[in-house]
């Protein structure tokens, strides 16, 4: 059986012991050695070669996931894996059954049609731009949206040029001189025929997405597909997915039908009616309607990000069709695949209870504070003892900070941070930003770099 030695600060080794301790029948036996450092966090692989002396008897190492440094060069040094843990003590579980089940995320599932709903009314770099941005969020065509009685005289140098750039390009209009001209230009799909308008189809070479005459019409829908079926013509069928309150359910009904009556059809889901014309965050949305999609085995979705609530609608739309497709393809549910969608709650916000952060508050000796989040509220602590409150304002006049202008500041926004923690049910780590998933970009952490301390040092 595997050995592991996991290493860590003098305030963190008994609740990690414990932690360890609870583990159902892990399938390693374990030992915990503290190397001399307070806080686990601050520990760096220069200190840990300093401190632990080789060889290590064990099969790996594991340390804080904070840990800075170069672990690849310790692993070396001691001839066994040093390895990251996850950043709090008690995701441990958590990160044993994650490693045990590595999940492949890599498997996009169906396209991501993102639209450029003003496109005619942009200059072709401006196109070609946000053409860039939509990619780089997920985007795999882009969707140049005709808008009615608008002239659109760029159209053709338009496509020229998203083609120039790599993209694949769709034209989306109700106008049929649009389509054409786009299709002649070299677009490689065409948004949407019709039974009436089929013969465009013949025309041009790009495929075709085919809808109903009317949203209600599938008997019109479904002899599109079967005419283009004859033909051995590639194309894709939307049923149209009407917003709330205006048939949803039904149309959801339909797209059933639609799967239902061809097992092979690749269709196309336009979840843009659903999350730009609902006032609720897009994350869930995406995650429920790329959960139908896989339900259904469908090949496209297409989406905009007009409306500000909706602008990370393409970044979710990656994130919900990779996981969704994760899900199906290992008949599991979409749970502990990813947080990436979990932009408003965390799944276990707060760590440790407030009898253990008191236990650990009791054991500090020096001025620097500690901010916690748990159930109780905002929890602070130095060397003067513990404060809990649920609001910044109620605790920082009992910090004493009113001679110290800069840890003020820092203690004030750290204190804002927290509060909003707790509200919202987030996880809260001292001097890291809130993670809010793919609704906001952030950089990776350089774990190879020194992260100093921040101004809780003083008082």
């Amino acid at each position: 059986m595997e050995h592991i030695v996991f290493l860590t600060g003098r305030l963190a080794q008994p609740q990690l012991e414990r932690v360890l301790a609870g583990l159902d029948a892990p399938p390693f036996t374990w030992e915990v050695r503290e190397i001399g450092v307070q806080v686990a966090a601050l520990m760096t692989a220069d200190l840990i070669k300093r401190r632990v002396a080789a060889p290590v008897a064990a099969q790996r190492v594991i340390v804080p996931g904070r840990c800075r440094g170069d672990l690849e060069a310790l692993s070396a040094h001691y001839g066994i894996p040093v390895q990251r843990g996850p950043e709090e003590l008690k995701d441990l579980p958590r990160f044993f059954n994650r490693a045990a089940k590595a999940v492949d995320l890599s498997e996009k599932g169906p396209l991501i049609f993102a639209e450029i709903v003003d496109a005619p009314r942009l200059a072709v770099d401006a196109i070609v731009a946000r053409a860039a941005a939509l990619a780089r969020d997920g985007a795999d065509v882009i969707d140049l949206g005709g808008l009615p009685e608008t002239p659109f005289p760029q159209l053709e140098d338009s496509v020229r040029a998203l083609k120039a750039a790599g993209h694949r390009v769709s034209v989306d209009s109700l106008d049929s001189d649009e389509l054409l001209r786009g299709g002649r230009a070299g677009a490689d799909y065409l948004l949407s025929l019709t039974m009436d308008t089929l013969w465009i189809a013949d025309e041009v070479a790009a495929t075709p997405v085919l809808i109903p005459r009317a949203p209600h019409d599938e008997a019109s829908l479904h002899a599109a597909v079967d005419a283009l079926s004859a033909r051995g013509r590639a194309f894709l069928a939307d049923a149209i997915l009407d917003p709330i309150p205006f048939g949803f359910t039904a149309s959801i009904v339909r797209y059933h039908r639609l799967r239902e009556r061809f097992p092979a059809a690749p269709i196309m889901l336009g979840i843009g009616n659903l999350t730009e014309l609902t006032e609720a965050d897009t994350s869930g949305l995406n995650a429920l309607l790329l959960g139908i999609g896989a339900e259904l085995g469908i090949a496209a979705v297409l989406t905009t990000q007009v409306s500000p609530h909706a602008r990370r609608a393409v970044r979710e739309a990656d994130w919900a069709r990779r996981i969704m497709t994760a899900a199906a393809r290992q008949r599991t549910l979409p749970k502990g695949l990813s947080d990436a969608l979990m932009t408003v709650h965390a799944k276990a916000p707060f760590t440790d209870t407030p009898a253990e952060i008191a236990a650990t508050a009791a054991q500090v000796r020096d001025p620097n504070f500690r901010v916690q989040v748990a159930e109780n509220g905002l929890n602070v602590y130095n060397r003067d003892g513990l404060r809990v409150g649920q609001g910044a304002f109620e605790l920082w006049p009992r910090l004493g900070l009113e001679g110290d202008a800069s840890h003020a500041f820092y203690m004030g926004v750290e204190l804002a941070h927290a509060e909003l923690a707790w509200r919202l049910g987030k996880r809260y780590v001292q001097d890291q930003p809130l993670d809010w998933g793919c609704a906001v970009e952030r950089e990776a952490d350089d774990l190879l770099a020194w992260c100093a301390p921040g101004t809780t040092k003083t008082r």
